[in-house]
């Protein structure tokens, strides 16, 4: 048992500098962004300004939100007390996946704990029920769509992110009798740039393919209603599939994904994640129905949210820092070298109480390490002033290589 532990020990000395290590954050209820963190050696608590929160409108903290959880808990107490399958099923969980299923104009919804165990358990069922299926994969969709699309088991093809034009070689390369899957994201989380979603429903179209589309970056904050990029342009009835989570613009957790019945009936049957996991518990639920409810009804956090993002990227840009995509709210400011990336993160929490986590491989290529910024709705003007302030003093003291424009598509 030693021997074997001491493999794993000279593996993680082998990688020290991407040791990941976390910070102990609690955000305070009622002036979220604020935290309480646990910065110094000694254990004590400071107060600091989170801006890598996937929380993208705080609705975490919104009262509705609150109010709908404590009232959960106060009637059917903490747990759900088992699997869908198992006494897991609330009146809550219900509900929220008819709301889902209408966010979306789709027939039904299935719920799951979590966005990635939705893709994984969704996409085994979708790729492996179709005999012969061949998969179309976007080069930079997340880790639980590749491990979906490897558990299936179907042959898969990967087209460059975001190139229609490869895309379609490989589609026009593939027998034209056998299932087709393209899969694929409408924002990307690490870039923050938005897939051409109006021609990739074309070519399915045009070869007869079952479209899957991972909204998990739109839900929430784009489109009417919140109901994302395909429903921003027009096309959401043009996917056959959408995936969600409730974890990041509703601001609780899970995930879902949204389709025809005959296809979510079959994912409900068959799917491993879901069958074999315990349901989300009833005030999750409840306080991600009263969410999702609210933003549909509700344009002035996506306001607030959109006016805060562009501000940043004209100053980012003014200040010659270089960032990925000015699409979206998620604001990635490449730095390319992993120990400046994490001296940026430390001397940012040091000096000025803010934190936002570096990001390395593998959740970005070798060479790609960005800090991934998400200015949200509870942000105000005044906070993303000062946080580009800061941002450009920590530049400075890093000495991280300035541009004169944003960079488009990094290599």
């Amino acid at each position: 048992m030693i021997q074997h532990l001491e493999i794993f020990e000279r593996r993680m000395n082998a990688v020290a500098d991407s040791r990941r290590e976390f910070l102990e954050v609690g955000r305070i209820a009622g002036r979220y962004p604020a935290a309480s963190a646990r910065v110094e050696q000694d254990g004590a608590l400071s107060e600091i300004r989170i801006w890598c929160s996937n929380d993208y409108l705080g609705m975490g903290q919104h009262p509705e939100v609150l109010t709908a959880m404590k009232e959960a808990i106060d009637n059917y107490g903490a747990g759900s007390g088992g699997s869908r399958n198992i006494s897991g099923t609330n009146h809550h969980h219900v509900l929220l996946e008819r709301e889902l299923a209408g966010l979306h104009g789709k027939e039904q919804a299935l719920l799951f704990s979590s966005g990635f165990s939705a893709n994984d358990g969704a996409l085994t069922v979708l790729a492996g029920t179709m005999e012969n299926c061949v998969v179309f994969s976007d080069a930079k969709n997340h880790a639980s769509i590749i491990d979906g699309l490897r558990h299936s088991g179907a042959e898969k093809r990967i087209f460059r992110h975001n190139d229609v034009a490869h895309l379609r070689e490989l589609l026009a390369a593939t027998d034209p009798t056998r299932p087709k899957l393209i899969v694929l994201e409408s924002v990307y989380s690490m870039s923050g740039d938005i897939a051409p979603l109006a021609e990739i429903a074309e070519l399915a179209r045009e070869h007869d393919a079952v479209t899957y589309l991972d909204e998990v970056h739109a839900v929430g904050m784009y489109g009417p209603q919140g109901a994302g990029i395909a429903a921003r342009l027009g096309i959401a009835d043009r996917f056959t599939v959408v995936m969600g989570t409730l974890a990041k613009g509703f601001g609780t957790a899970g995930g879902y994904v949204a389709g025809p019945a005959a296809v979510i009936d079959t994912i409900r049957t068959f799917s491993r994640p879901f069958i074999f996991t315990t349901s989300l518990p009833p005030a999750t639920a409840a306080g991600a129905l009263a969410a999702v409810r609210h933003l549909r009804a509700s344009d002035r956090e996506r306001d607030r949210l959109w006016e805060n993002a562009t501000l940043m990227h004209r100053l980012l840009t003014e200040r010659g820092i270089p960032f990925i995509s000015d699409e979206t709210h998620i604001v990635s400011v490449l730095i390319r070298d992993e120990l400046k990336c994490k001296r940026a993160s430390d001397l940012l929490l040091r000096d000025h109480a803010i934190y936002v986590q570096s990001i390395n491989a593998p959740s970005v290529p070798a060479g790609e390490e960005i800090l991934r910024i998400a200015p949200g709705a509870t942000h105000t003007p005044d906070d993303v002033r000062s946080f580009v302030d800061a941002l450009d003093d920590v530049w400075r003291a890093v000495d991280i290589p300035r541009i004169a424009e944003p960079v488009a598509n990094p290599a």
